[in-house]
């Protein structure tokens, strides 16, 4: 079971005091990690005051059906690729009320990689208030839960950095 380090609270503590200064809300789409980000979060009381949902889309089908991410689109480069990263984390900001939405797909293993994607790449995406777009593909390291806690903790800490800059 995981449970949420002292570093990914902290993490969170952070981002609620930016979101709360912005009076922005957060959504999230996430398929590897399966709600560790949403759990994270919701750890922190208050967190309704700027968390606005949550989505689990593990399967493609749950992606296309609950964030819009075109089937198409997940043919073409595969679910775990920048492009859906990218329709994920557009498609939970547009199915939701928040201003701002990070999304997560990728291969946490054991099984499932290949040479082009092995075990532990992940893909991240970052959709700001103003419709900015970031997304980044990471590498980790380490067995199953390691790859979704490493990529739990990597997500809040980019989205943490880009609100604070932009």
């Amino acid at each position: 079971m995981l449970m949420t380090s002292s570093s990914t609270q902290g993490l969170v503590s952070q981002l609620a005091s930016a979101l709360l200064k912005k009076q922005w809300h957060l959504s999230t789409a996430e398929s590897c990690t399966g709600g560790l980000v949403a759990a994270a979060i919701t750890e922190l009381a208050g967190s309704s005051d700027w968390f606005e949902r949550g989505y689990v889309t593990y399967s493609n089908s749950a992606k296309s059906e609950d964030i819009h991410v075109s089937p198409e689109l997940i043919a073409q480069h595969g679910a775990v690729s920048d492009q859906v990263a990218r329709a994920m984390a557009v498609g939970a900001k547009q199915s939701s009320h928040a201003e701002v939405a990070l999304s997560i797909t990728g291969i946490a293993g054991p099984t499932g990689g290949s040479a082009q994607k092995p075990v532990g790449t992940v893909c991240f995406a970052w959709i700001l208030a103003n419709d900015a777009i970031y997304s980044e593909t990471k590498l980790f390291n380490g067995n199953r839960q390691e790859v979704r806690q490493q990529a739990c903790e990597f997500s809040l800490k980019r989205l943490l950095e880009l609100l604070l800059i932009k």
